[in-house]
């Protein structure tokens, strides 16, 4: 497949820092961030392949925004840019939440005003509905896709299980393929899969649970459980945290409730993926040996959880870039990438109905997307507005 060779990689990647920085909110926020920093400013992807791209990581294992936004650095410059995507993305956080799960027992006796973050979220509310807009206007060209892009925003806001998501998807292609007047022919092309990469996912997944059946090594436990939480859950970080609440603190005694969800809260005040609390959880599941022995455990928590999703994304875009030439894929993913827009739609409206509906959360959120609709302020100054916000007294 060919890539754009007339983008600089060091330009690039700087927009992916800049995206990070605004990457707030779970994986629906992050496709208000991408659609503003890296469709309307830069012009990398269009926003129909944003939204096919968020309609594939979507019935894929894994954290979703961040397949996303390795997918479109694949799309940019091929698999070695795809990588420095991934790291420029995720790693900074990562490390914080490295660093934070050392310092639990500080945390927990300074008495940090957690205020000062009280608008983070209705910005990233805002950051969606300027992504719902955007996306939903150029995946609803028609009836059907506006059926297809409602019906799913109705059904994902009153069913909020991770089924339901992969389903919808499924489904709305479906629907547009079959209601489609268009040529349904198949038409031949050559297929070239990666299959190293998913050799590779295979792999690892069987070394590493027989290694945690065969040993006692607490390393090894680690990396299998998180290597299994990336694949077994379909979505963001919000999705993976009930699985890894149980396991950890119920099944394994590796920490307590209280101490998991302190740095589940911690995480909702650092931009980029909210999967890097595996590193925070590993820290904390390795801490009483030694220093090196914890940071291993964060790296074994943080590197398991995100591989198998990097591996899928991998070996699964490079073939369905051959895939979309099909006639029937082409049909078919009109009714998908509406129904990806629908979930958008429907993510805003939970999050502002969570929020509620206070005239300042309000406000926060109206004027964030007025801004991102009006190209005029970039994202990270809006993430700084809203962080100043915070220190107004109410």
């Amino acid at each position: 497949m060919s890539y754009n060779n007339i983008v600089k990689w060091p330009v690039f990647l700087k927009d992916i820092f800049i995206s990070s920085l605004g990457g707030y909110g779970g994986p629906e926020a992050h496709y208000g961030v991408f659609s503003d920093q890296l469709v309307e400013k830069k012009k990398y992807l269009t926003e129909e392949e944003l939204a096919e791209l968020i309609a594939l990581t979507g019935i894929l294992p894994g954290p979703s925004s961040t397949q996303t936004i390795i997918a479109i650095g694949y799309k940019t410059g091929g698999p070695v840019l795809a990588f420095l995507t991934f790291l420029v993305w995720a790693l900074p956080v990562l490390i914080i939440m490295t660093f934070l799960s050392f310092i639990y027992v500080i945390l927990s006796t300074l008495k940090i005003n957690s205020d000062i973050l009280r608008y983070i979220s209705p910005m990233a509310v805002g950051f969606m509905a300027s992504a719902a807009w955007r996306i939903g206007r150029k995946t609803t060209t028609g009836i059907l896709p506006l059926i297809i892009f409602l019906t799913a925003a109705i059904i994902t806001f009153f069913i909020r299980t991770a089924w339901i998501y992969p389903l919808v998807l499924v489904l709305g292609g479906i629907i547009s393929l079959v209601y489609s007047k268009e040529d349904k022919s198949w038409n031949r092309i050559h297929l070239t899969p990666p299959w190293k990469y998913l050799i590779s996912f295979v792999v690892i997944a069987l070394i590493s649970a027989a290694l945690a059946i065969i040993t006692k090594n607490t390393l090894a436990h680690l990396f299998e459980s998180f290597y299994r939480y990336g694949y077994l859950v379909i979505g963001g970080g919000q999705v993976v945290i009930p699985l890894m609440l149980s396991d950890l603190t119920e099944v394994h005694n590796y920490m307590t409730t209280q101490e998991f969800l302190a740095g589940y809260g911690l995480v909702q005040g650092l931009p980029g993926p909210m999967f890097s609390f595996s590193a925070y959880a590993g820290g904390m599941a390795a801490r009483g040996s030694t220093v090196v022995f914890q940071i291993l455990g964060a790296l074994a928590g943080g590197i398991g959880i995100f591989l198998p999703g990097i591996l899928l994304i991998y070996f699964v875009y490079p073939v369905w870039e051959q895939l979309k030439k099909i006639n029937i894929i082409k049909l078919s993913i009109k009714g998908i990438t509406s129904s990806a827009s629908g979930l958008i739609l429907a993510s805003t409206a939970v999050l502002l109905a969570k929020n509620g509906f206070d005239y300042d959360t309000l406000a926060v959120t109206v004027i964030t997307t007025a801004l991102l609709l009006s190209k005029k302020v970039s994202a990270p100054i809006i993430v700084l507005l809203a962080i100043a916000a915070g220190f107004i007294p109410v």
